[in-house]
């Protein structure tokens, strides 16, 4: 979602990149810019303006150090504004230490509700929450089989009821929470296309009848500015507690993300990118300002890594790079851990300078489908000894995995230069210029 921006706000920073000191004329000049950046993302206007100011009044008379440079120093500022405008510290989500920890999530139709229930049971499941998923959006049965293959899924109950009646459909899963002795409770409320009165008001009253621990609004990151208009209109009549932004691997243009904090009020304490159920993240507006100043996010990479790879597996892998015996049943196995981590495109951008250097490329988050089917195609033999893949070998793998033998003879190339690289890193041979030398296509 904030390629584009990234690469406008780098364009904007070079005007002082170089410069031998800040003046007023350089930092007007570089602002203006990216106040136009901003406005073109549709940040909402008077977040954009009081940015702006924001940042000139800290840069206006900050001397530059012999070690720093003006594009440093004034990126340095506009890190922390960032930071500061996407909500400073991290908010974490209130869990009651005793009783019921009770979750009301709400938002307009769309927008990702059901989906973000299930993913925030699934993380509070793996946080050894005892959860209970409750269908309240008795208006479209839909929803109710959506949730209920949700949380088939990651094997957390779903209570729902053929009632009409959303509020007793919560009365009676609160009822159902306490003899089961469920300690948190997730309640999917029903949305709408457009906020109305109607909403609101079952909205407000399943509220009064729960006094939820946490009230979180869900918002659509693509819709732009509509988005920041709803949350403000359920924040006035239910008075959230938390944002939760979705579809963060849009090509929207950003803006909402970067206005709904200061706009509404509220933190966001969830962002999620993707379908999957494991793509729920834990919000840290210092670690997106990162990434949209094109610095990357290397901490939640390692922790995605972390979560992702076996220490026991990884051992073994050790061993078998140091005495060479790599196959293609092992880069199956790396391909499999990659493709937990998230895709391929949302890593990318957690790496420094990344996305600036592939900003004409196309990242295909199906490119490592083809590489499995490739794989799975070879017998055992074929993925244990690689040295055996002759000509004849190539065209029947290309025939049983759909593909073409350029694609399987640029596989084999690639597997034998990484398999290569990782075999000097493990004996700790590993230098600069063999990192260069790997080049993928």
């Amino acid at each position: 979602m904030f390629e584009n921006l990234s690469l406008k706000l780098e364009t904007a920073l070079k005007k002082v990149t170089g410069q031998g000191k800040l003046t007023e004329k350089n930092i007007s000049d570089t602002l203006r810019e990216i106040r136009r950046v901003l406005l073109d993302a549709d940040v909402n206007y008077k977040v954009a303006k009081e940015f702006i100011e924001n940042v000139s009044k800290k840069a206006l008379g900050k001397e530059v150090l012999a070690s720093i440079s003006p594009g440093q120093l004034i990126t340095k500022i506009i890190y922390d504004e960032l930071t500061e405008l996407l909500g400073g510290d991290r908010q974490e989500i209130k869990l009651n230490a005793a009783g019921v920890t009770s979750i009301l999530v709400v938002g307009l139709q769309g927008s990702g509700k059901t989906t973000f229930s299930a993913k925030l049971a699934r993380l509070l499941k793996s946080q050894k929450q005892k959860v209970l998923l409750v269908a309240a959006d008795v208006y479209r049965p839909a929803a109710i089989e959506q949730l209920k293959l949700l949380g088939e899924q990651i094997d957390v109950p779903v209570f729902s009821l053929s009632e009409p009646d959303a509020i007793k459909v919560v009365k009676e899963a609160l009822d159902f929470a306490k003899e089961n002795r469920f300690n948190t409770v997730i309640i999917d409320t029903a949305g709408r296309l457009h906020v109305d009165e109607e909403m609101m008001n079952e909205v407000a009253a399943i509220k009064e009848l729960v006094k939820p621990t946490e009230t979180l609004f869900v918002v659509d990151s693509m819709t732009g500015q509509d988005a920041v208009n709803s949350a403000k209109a359920f924040n006035e009549q239910v008075d959230f507690d938390g944002i939760v932004l979705t579809k963060l691997d849009g090509d929207s243009r950003g803006g909402a993300a970067l206005s709904i904090r200061a706009v509404v009020g509220k933190p966001i304490k969830f962002s999620s990118s993707g379908e999957k159920l494991d793509s729920l993240e834990v919000f840290y507006p210092d670690r997106l300002a990162s990434r949209i100043l094109g610095k990357g996010d290397v901490v939640s990479l390692v922790e995605k890594a972390q979560e992702s790879f076996d220490e026991a597996e990884a051992e073994k892998l050790e061993e078998k790079l140091k005495k060479n015996k790599f196959d293609f049943d092992d880069f199956l196995k790396q391909i499999k851990v990659i493709k937990k981590m998230g895709s391929l495109s949302s890593l990318i951008g957690m790496i420094p300078g990344m996305g600036a250097q592939l900003k004409n490329a196309q990242i295909d988050d199906n490119a490592l489908v083809k590489v499995e089917a490739i794989i799975n195609s070879m017998t055992i033999k074929e993925r244990r000894n690689p040295k055996v893949l002759n000509g004849s070998r190539r065209k029947r793998i290309a025939r049983g995995s759909g593909t073409s033998i350029q694609d399987v003879n640029r596989l084999i190339k690639q597997f034998n230069q990484m398999k290569k690289m990782m075999s000097r890193f493990a004996k700790g041979g590993m230098n600069k210029s063999s990192l260069r030398n790997l080049k993928f296509n």
